[in-house]
């Protein structure tokens, strides 16, 4: 893999991370567009996932045809000079209870309704993902290399919601730190909290910011995930000093 392509595989993802909300493209009954603000949360994998009535347009869309695009943008005083990425797949129903608490993780106020009769949870399967960020700076990859690998690690699945339970409730001070020294984010009283946990990183989010925090290596158990962590936290002290 180039290093053009290592990069734009790093934004893309990053994007697929952070994004709590983005553009929702489906073909109306005569082929025609149809695109819709939907808010939107990666599944373990990293692909996203949406949570939307069956009374929408665009679920009715979906329905008939469940090829689709989701834009997904990062923040900036310029969004046509920000990176951006237009995913292509599909969007299929999804019965996953780990997306459900990805999802509520990262739209608390969700939880009213995410049990309506009317509404359900859908997963993006991406095909490949188009990936803008300026000028002449544009590139396409397929879906491989976008998601997160978890063979090999049944043992952190299983221990990932105690994982982020812990941190949540015990290492306020930790997370924190990996937010402001690791990540850059501007110190305040605001409380970061850990919404997702996978082989490759995890993701921590504070009011409406959400960031991914890649590991410096894949990790497929509980007790590497803690190695991990803790030695975050010492690097985040020392950039501390």
């Amino acid at each position: 893999m180039g290093e053009a392509v290592t990069r734009a595989t790093a934004v893309i993802r990053r994007l697929m991370r952070e994004a709590r909300f983005g553009a929702l493209g489906t073909l109306e009954a005569d082929g025609a567009p149809y695109t819709s603000l939907v808010a939107v949360a990666p599944d373990a994998s990293g692909a996203p996932g949406l949570l939307v009535s069956g009374l929408a347009r665009h679920t009715h869309n979906l329905t008939r045809d469940g090829r689709a695009s989701l834009l997904l943008a990062s923040g900036g005083a310029d969004p046509l000079d920000a990176p951006r990425a237009s995913l292509l797949g599909r969007v299929v129903k999804s019965e996953d209870g780990d997306l459900r608490a990805r999802y509520l993780a990262r739209h608390p106020g969700a939880a009213q309704y995410a049990d309506f009769t009317d509404f359900a949870f859908y997963r993006f399967e991406v095909a490949e993902a188009h990936l803008v960020e300026g000028f002449g700076r544009i590139v396409t990859l397929p879906a491989a290399g976008l998601l997160a690998d978890w063979r090999d690690a049944d043992a952190l699945r299983a221990a990932a919601e105690g994982v982020i339970s812990h941190m949540n409730a015990d290492h306020a001070d930790a997370l924190a730190l990996y937010a402001t020294r690791l990540l850059g984010e501007p110190d305040s009283a605001v409380e970061w909290r850990m919404v997702g946990l996978d082989p490759e990183g995890c993701e921590i989010a504070a009011g409406d910011v959400v960031r991914r925090l890649d590991f410096p290596q894949r990790v497929t158990s509980s007790a590497a995930v803690r190695q991990v962590l803790v030695a975050l936290v010492a690097q985040a002290r020392e950039k501390s000093k």
